[in-house]
């Protein structure tokens, strides 16, 4: 039985891959965006505990 393989395709150096220099942008936004989470919660649980009964 005969298989039909579509051609490889060239890397194209121009596409961003994970080696880019864009990687570290988006690390540092999502440690400061869990940063922004853990102190929301903080908040909450601050603001629930102090609540006037």
């Amino acid at each position: 039985m005969t298989r039909h393989r579509s051609p490889k395709s060239a890397a194209r150096p121009d596409r961003p891959g994970p080696a880019q220099p864009v990687a570290p942008a988006v690390t540092a936004a999502l440690v400061l965006s869990v940063v922004a989470g853990v102190g929301w919660v903080g908040g909450m649980i601050y603001t629930v505990l102090e609540w006037p009964l």
